[in-house]
């Protein structure tokens, strides 16, 4: 089965958060040794489909749409800055009963979910058991051209006609792929940002999403003191590869895993060689 054959993808549970409504589900029979998965902008938990149903077979496995993404409530007002998140993801890990102790779970995160991650954990006391950050935002400067040109400018592009905005989420998310996505996978993948609710939502979060949220936390990632591994794609042009290696430097410990010819989205681009390296270090 191939990763655009998985598209019946859903999210069945609804928690009303600090900043709006979130949809999750988890997979996995509920004894097995839990993992919470953190999806990065602009996607969605969707991105982790295949990996999460390969973990399931030997864990218990959290996903999640960030507020202001997927599924997830979207509105005006909505506070969906990194800072948010993390408190988000802190509530989460309370209601999911993961808050510590033995039911501590291992957490894998990619793009900004890694931030969040990084931030949940040394802001506000979240314990994992094991952390892989997967192409991570976590190191200054961080935000491609275009994320930074988008979201200084995001009162201008919100007022984009409908079809002019569609072409420059999928030419944009597109690029987040090495050798490209399957056209039902994009379609999937830019759709959440296309209606009314969707365009405006998009903007916002990027407009929101300042460095000073990884400023606050990048000194602090020699304090790590829990398994960590690294993992990039070689062909990442949204985050270099040099990046990788700089942050696992930084951590204590940490393990570096390149993806070869994977772009940013290396659950797209590589979900069996990521699988194979989340379950190899999961299991330790």
């Amino acid at each position: 089965m191939t990763a655009h054959d998985n598209d019946d993808w859903t999210l069945d549970r609804t928690h009303r958060s600090s900043s709006g409504e979130v949809r999750w589900a988890a997979l996995g029979a509920p004894d097995r040794p839990p993992v919470v998965l953190l999806h990065g902008t602009p996607f969605s938990s969707y991105v982790w489909r295949s990996v999460a149903r390969a973990l399931a077979d030997r864990h218990r496995v959290f996903v999640w749409d960030m507020p202001g993404y997927g599924a997830s409530e979207k509105r005006a007002g909505q506070d969906v800055s990194l800072a948010a998140q993390a408190r988000v993801f802190t509530e989460l890990l309370d209601l999911w009963g993961l808050a510590g102790g033995e039911r501590a779970p291992s957490v894998v995160a990619h793009d900004f979910g890694g931030c969040v991650a990084l931030r949940a954990h040394l802001l506000h006391g979240a314990r994992y058991r094991r952390l892989a950050l997967v192409d991570p935002v976590a190191l200054a400067p961080w935000g491609s051209p275009a994320y930074r040109l988008l979201g200084e400018h995001a009162e201008v592009f919100e007022r984009l006609p409908p079809g002019l905005h569609r072409a420059l989420v999928r030419e944009y998310v597109a690029s987040a792929s090495g050798p490209g996505l399957h056209p039902a996978v994009l379609d999937r993948l830019v759709e959440p940002w296309c209606d009314g609710d969707g365009q405006a939502a998009l903007y916002r979060q990027m407009a929101q999403n300042d460095q000073r949220f990884t400023d606050e936390i990048q000194g602090r990632y020699g304090e790590l003191e829990l398994p960590v591994l690294v993992c990039w794609g070689s062909a990442d042009s949204w985050i270099p590869p040099e990046r990788g290696r700089e942050l696992a430097a930084l951590i204590p410990g940490a393990r570096l895993r390149l993806f070869e010819g994977a772009g940013h989205l290396v659950q797209e681009d590589a979900p069996a060689e990521l699988t194979a390296a989340l379950l190899g270090f999961l299991g330790e």
